[in-house]
């Protein structure tokens, strides 16, 4: 397929201009530049045209939990939110914590993503020497849950953590929550509520201390081995000391915020109770607001979902039983242009943020900025055309946290790999996604 965008607010490298974009056999040809032959136009009409966001967090549940989503499901209501390329989390069942459990989501995803795709590699107490011998090829990197209740991906054996850290050369991932204060919260929670607990009782629990030691931990392991660390779902104020501000390409130590905890604060428990418990916890309006700083000053790198479906009889459930996580990457995009209209970020930003930065830091090759010679990943976004959250919802789960907002932005278009995938709320044929290649 060859095509010309024109009449587009082209974001890109920190800039926004008035431009044409052309495409041809799935690859961009040229910035302004004359069209190819035969060439078909397509009339941006104004509308902003992005990189294709690459969502660093996900989890898409297959295999073992098609009940709550699948590669197929999820993958599409990605693209249908402009995320043309995902990292998938390794606790799915079996667990990504052997290269015959990673190979098998290659797989899986091969046959239906309609996203572009990678796994990261699980870490555990007892495989360590399975980390060590991770093909830096087949993972994005290497998934470490310093905080998780996840069967037995638990990895609180120090001596297993300093292997990890002094080993490995890929991008370690940390979800960082300190288990032993998180237990002793939940406790006193118990003792002071019984089997009410309120979810407003959410952060209390989750607290900003369980976040920090966990946190300051991870810090302390990579500073001592050198080694290259991500935290995932940064959600204090506090934490925020532990990451220095700057270019994301000079750094081995980054920090990621979710758009739920840049949206939200703990005045939503009440109203939505289940529906916005997520670990770690959204935290105060204060926190969310150190987050909102974070991002403009490039503490914060990259920010993603962590798009973690659940059914709503699942949600429905009393607090300990009702699971934490959202599905999130259909409106992950439009939640942070609802910022940009407040004026807390600007375009260029969220493109920094969600495209440019999780391709510099994980190293994927040709992907994340519009250059000649990449991969047409692309989202047409228009930023006065408002959205219903509610409809229609394409996450299989089948609802949305942000259930009776209407956004003031839509997604247009999404091109995966140069072929359009997504327009105006349907889905068009294609090839599905491709492995995401690393330079590395």
């Amino acid at each position: 397929m060859t095509y010309q965008i024109v009449h587009a607010r082209i974001v890109n490298e920190g800039t926004t201009h008035e431009g044409s974009l052309s495409v041809e056999n799935g690859r961009i040809v040229g910035i302004d530049t004359a069209p190819p032959a035969d060439a078909e136009v397509i009339d941006a009409e104004g509308a902003y045209l992005l990189p294709g966001l690459i969502d660093d967090q996900v989890h898409f549940r297959e295999p073992g939990f098609e009940h709550k989503a699948t590669i197929e499901t999820e993958s599409r209501a990605a693209v249908a939110g402009g995320i043309t390329s995902y990292m998938e989390m390794p606790n799915t069942n079996p667990q990504t914590v052997t290269a015959e459990a990673m190979v098998d989501k290659h797989a899986r995803a091969a046959a239906r993503s309609m996203a572009n795709y990678s796994f990261f590699f699980g870490a555990s107490n007892d495989n360590l020497e399975e980390v060590k011998r991770v093909d830096p090829a087949l993972a994005c990197g290497v998934k470490v849950f310093m905080g998780s209740s996840t069967g037995n991906m638990l990895v609180d054996d120090e001596t297993v953590l300093d292997g990890i850290f002094s080993s490995t050369p890929l991008v370690i991932a940390t979800h960082c929550e300190h288990t032993p204060t998180v237990k002793a919260n939940e406790a006193a929670a118990r003792e002071r509520f019984s089997d009410t607990i309120p979810f407003s009782e959410h952060p209390v629990i989750r607290s900003v201390e369980a976040c920090y030691r966990s946190s300051s931990l991870a810090v302390e392991l990579a500073h001592r081995h050198g080694a290259r660390l991500h935290v995932l779902h940064i959600t204090t104020a506090r934490e925020l000391e532990l990451f220095t501000p700057g270019p994301v390409a000079d750094k081995r130590i980054t920090a990621e915020a979710c758009v739920h905890h840049l949206f939200f604060d703990d005045t939503a428990y009440p109203t939505h109770g289940s529906h916005v418990v997520c670990n770690p916890a959204i935290k105060t309006a204060a926190d969310r607001a150190a987050l909102w700083k974070a991002v403009g000053d490039d503490r914060i790198d990259v920010i993603a979902s962590d798009h973690a479906p659940h059914t709503l009889k699942e949600k429905a459930g009393p607090y300990g039983s009702a699971p934490a996580g959202l599905p999130m990457v259909q409106h992950s995009l439009l939640t942070l242009f609802e910022h940009v209209a407040l004026g807390r970020f600007t375009v260029e930003q969220v493109v920094q943020k969600t495209a440019h930065a999780p391709a510099t830091l994980f190293g994927i090759r040709d992907r994340g900025y519009l250059r000649p010679g990449y991969w047409a990943d692309l989202v047409l976004l228009d930023p006065h055309s408002p959205t219903p959250a509610d409809a229609p919802l394409h996450a299989k789960c089948g609802w949305s946290p942000f259930a009776g907002i209407t956004f003031n932005s839509r997604v247009r278009m999404t091109w995966v790999n140069g072929e359009l995938r997504y327009q105006d709320g349907r889905f068009l044929p294609g090839s599905g996604g491709r492995r995401l290649e690393f330079d590395r």
